[in-house]
């Protein structure tokens, strides 16, 4: 049986003679967390606005649920919360006014699981939407998204804005809805983030997906940055055969994948006067896969 819940097909998006997405094709399995993974500006929102239809596509499909989807179906939208990376709210509305207001559009009031989303995000629905921060804005964003328990959500950078423990609340619901069976395309630019809540991973750059992955085969690549201060550097360089991104008179910064124990065999012959190794960022992890 196909368990196929969002299907998208080619799509592309062209703001006149500037491209927004190239060419987008995925498939999203219910109950899956699947994270949409790029820097800012490589075409993240472009596909889920164009997804959602927010924005008009130039071409390809959108099929949720089997069926097609397009702006005007009103029931396949009842089943879909969206959290835009960008909260924009009523700023004469209290809080709970805002809550009472979205689930008019459903028919019905959400009072146990809103409730249940309020004590756990911490928020006070007296205070008015124009006094709240943005990670407190974020957070009724959140309520709104998750109220009606939507079998789709589509986040886009849903932990912007967020303190740390406001992250680890919101990582814990999500986990908690992909036990319910609710299918996430969950949109970030932050890859450790996602490496603890996602199913399978893809890589968008400049509105083309590049990669995509489970995320237990995208860890493997164990990616670093490699950094040593040498007198010997000119000579490491060309034994090590690593990019460089960074370098001045006896020191180098490269991406390095060679393992531990080869690196340390690499080293040993050279007088090393520092080394250090980090966590790879996720925008320099991209240069690695247009390799």
């Amino acid at each position: 049986m196909d368990n196929c819940i969002i299907e998208i097909k080619h799509l592309k998006k062209n703001y006149g003679s500037s491209l927004g997405i190239e060419d987008v094709s995925f498939k999203i399995n219910k109950g899956e967390i699947y994270g949409f993974i790029g820097p800012n500006g490589s075409g993240k929102s472009t596909t889920i606005r164009t997804i959602l239809g927010l924005i008009n596509k130039t071409s390809g499909n959108v099929y949720i649920k089997g069926k097609e989807f397009n702006k005007d179906d009103i029931e396949t939208k009842k089943v879909i919360g969206y959290l835009p990376s960008e909260i924009n709210l009523y700023d004469d509305m209290t809080i709970k006014e805002m809550f009472d207001y979205h689930e008019l559009f459903y028919g019905k009031h959400f009072n146990k699981r809103r409730e249940e989303l309020v004590k756990l995000l911490k928020i006070d629905e007296s205070k008015k939407i124009e006094d709240l921060s943005l990670g407190n804005q974020k957070k009724v964003g959140i309520v709104l998204c998750l109220i009606h328990e939507p079998e789709i959500l589509i986040l886009d950078e849903p932990t912007s804005g967020l303190d740390p423990i406001m992250q680890n609340v919101l990582h814990e619901i999500l986990l908690k809805e992909k036990e319910k069976g609710t299918t996430i395309i969950y949109s970030s630019h932050i890859l450790n983030e996602v490496s603890s809540l996602c199913d399978r991973v893809g890589f968008i750059k400049e509105g083309i997906i590049i990669k995509e992955d489970l995320i237990d085969n995208i860890m493997k690549d164990s990616y670093t940055y490699l950094s040593i201060s040498s007198k010997d550097i000119k000579q490491i360089k060309k034994d090590l055969g690593l990019k460089v991104i960074r370098e001045s008179k006896d020191e180098a910064t490269f991406i390095n994948n060679i393992d531990s124990n080869t690196l340390i065999k690499k080293l040993a012959k050279y007088n090393i006067d520092r080394l250090l190794i980090q966590e790879i960022s996720l925008e320099d992890l991209f240069i690695n896969y247009y390799k």
